[in-house]
């Protein structure tokens, strides 16, 4: 398992994170109220300014090609996590979660991501090590993938369906209505979950789906495991400003669903053909880049026209 990171480099990593979320947590959001657009426009500029710090950080320490790997795996989890966003606008809607709680289960969502997020690096790297050809393996997953993206432009998201909300649902006391910030209540002597704990139950599931496709498209970039991490953790602490920063934007983008697949797809292929040309980090930085603000732009040129109106869905039984 290859690493880069000394101990001092995985403190400070671990210090910077930690410190952010304490600020984050509690000093500037430890009474719930709703997020607008110019703090969530702050934060994600606090997360970014975080990210691209560690960047000079990672290519002051170990060189610049190990800092353009950083940097391009972490704007490949920051594109992934366009799609993260829609799902959980989708998720929030259909249980109509009040807008002073979303940061809440985002915070200790995105919580939970992180350790799930650690265990697949972990468990990805021991793979890699000591079996190099599931390299190809991720390689063929990541053009089906893409290849899946592009079939599936306008999937829908049926949060009731999710198998681990109905299991939750059958075994555990919930209640109908939430309860401010509470994740669990007492009533009549037992303890019962809040829809808040379904909701971040559903949130937790959808973030594992999505670290499937994820982790492999980064162990495309760099199998060094401190740097895979990093610019991953990185990427997923940002979320939830972004959820905030572009609720209303992200349906205006839809030509960045088409770019992210071209991506997983030019990753896919650049691992398969390893053996016989590495392609060099520097281009591949500017090729990710390219592409992710190609789609944007055309995505803003040629909006989706309107059609029918959102039928609210029915409130969770």
């Amino acid at each position: 398992m290859t690493s880069v990171g000394s101990p001092l480099e995985w403190g400070l990593f671990a210090i910077m994170v930690v410190a952010a979320l304490a600020v984050d947590l509690g000093i500037f959001h430890r009474q719930a109220h709703v997020v607008r657009i110019r703090e969530a426009a702050a934060w994600t500029g606090v997360w970014i300014t975080l990210a691209l710090s560690f960047y000079g950080f990672v290519t002051y320490r170990f060189g610049v090609t190990k800092g353009f790997e950083y940097l391009q795996g972490w704007m490949l989890e920051y594109a992934l996590s366009i799609d993260n966003v829609f799902v959980f606008l989708v998720i929030f809607r259909y249980f109509r979660v009040p807008q002073a709680q979303l940061h809440r289960v985002l915070f200790w969502g995105i919580m939970g991501a992180v350790v799930s997020r650690g265990i697949f690096i972990a468990a990805g790297a021991v793979l890699i090590q000591r079996f190099h050809w599931v390299m190809y393996i991720l390689g063929a997953f990541l053009l089906y993938t893409a290849i899946k993206l592009l079939l599936q432009r306008d999937a829908e998201v049926h949060p009731e369906k999710n198998p681990a909300l109905r299991l939750f649902k059958r075994f555990v006391p919930t209640t109908h209505e939430y309860h401010g910030q509470k994740f669990v209540i007492r009533q009549e002597g037992r303890l019962h979950a809040t829809p808040l704990l379904l909701v971040l139950v559903v949130v937790e599931m959808s973030d594992i789906v999505f670290a499937v496709d994820s982790i492999p498209a980064i162990f495309g970039v760099t199998t060094d495991v401190f740097i895979v991490f990093t610019s991953n953790i990185f990427a997923i602490l940002g979320l939830r400003s972004l959820f905030f920063l572009i609720e209303g934007l992200v349906q205006k983008l839809r030509y960045l669903k088409v770019g992210v697949a071209v991506i997983l797809a030019f990753i896919g292929v650049k691992i398969l053909i390893q053996p016989i040309y590495k392609i060099p980090v520097p281009l591949s930085l500017g090729i990710l880049a390219s592409v992710l603000f190609l789609s944007a732009v055309i995505s803003l040129i040629f909006p989706e026209k309107k059609t029918a109106s959102e039928v609210s869905p029915p409130p969770p039984g």
